[in-house]
């Protein structure tokens, strides 16, 4: 069985890449950096996906290794210092923090898709899954904010669903997913982690067994959905 996990520096991209090792994975861990946990089954290679170069380059040097079964998608961006943070309102969007956080969170995984997807067998379980949030939920939307932060990850969830329906003709058997990991006690989340309530903050290694513990239990007929850590589906 081989993975591929983008975003694999972070800590949790770090943490379901040494997971799926564990498991028996043969993991191509990709990374900005090109840095990536080491050990047996893992290996590191760079990616970026603010370059399509980059990512083009990356598929094609696992196309040489043959097919991959799973594509996990672990990179994001919220804030980065005082020039990009969450908006209280709409009074505070802003095209450039529109455009990066779209840029890392939506663009780049659409083109994780367009290369990696052809990696994948056309017969037999197959899964691609992107690490998306809850706050990309529509429906679930009850306080507003977090504009772009929240459209990132609802049109991150629209790009899953249609890769859902165009590679299920395709392959019955193709799974595509966004998954919602809690909060998570990485960088993405340190600078809003005082409002977390008790035992709501996960590690790592437990997200990550969790979110893996998830797509060991995806059938087909779930492809297209959302789902968080403890498998309940996530409302559109």
């Amino acid at each position: 069985m081989r993975a591929v996990v983008i975003g694999a520096s972070g800590g949790l991209g770090e943490a379901l890449s040494t997971g799926l090792a564990g498991r028996g994975w043969d993991v191509d861990a990709l990374s900005r950096s090109g840095l990536a946990p080491s050990g047996r089954g893992l290996t590191p290679g760079r990616i970026d996906l603010e370059e399509e170069d980059s990512i083009q380059a990356a598929a094609a040097q696992i196309r040489a290794h043959g097919p991959v079964d799973l594509v996990v998608v672990a990179s994001g961006l919220l804030s980065d210092g005082q020039d990009l943070q969450p908006e209280k309102s709409y009074r505070h969007q802003s095209r450039p923090a529109f455009e990066r956080v779209f840029a890392v969170n939506t663009i780049g995984p659409a083109l994780v898709a367009k290369h990696f997807l052809p990696l994948m067998p056309r017969q037999g379980r197959a899964v691609f899954a992107v690490l998306s949030a809850r706050i990309g939920s529509i429906s679930d939307n009850q306080i507003g904010g977090w504009h772009a932060y929240r459209a990132s990850k609802a049109a991150l969830n629209m790009l899953v669903r249609n890769y859902a329906i165009e590679e299920g003709r395709r392959n019955r058997a193709f799974i595509a997913v966004s998954l919602h990991p809690g909060t998570v006690d990485t960088a993405l989340s340190q600078p809003f982690q005082a409002n977390v309530p008790a035992g709501r903050l996960f590690s790592p290694a437990h997200a990550a067994a969790c979110l893996l513990d998830v797509l060991d239990g995806l059938a087909p007929a779930q492809s297209g959905k959302a789902f968080d850590w403890k498998g309940d589906e996530i409302p559109a």
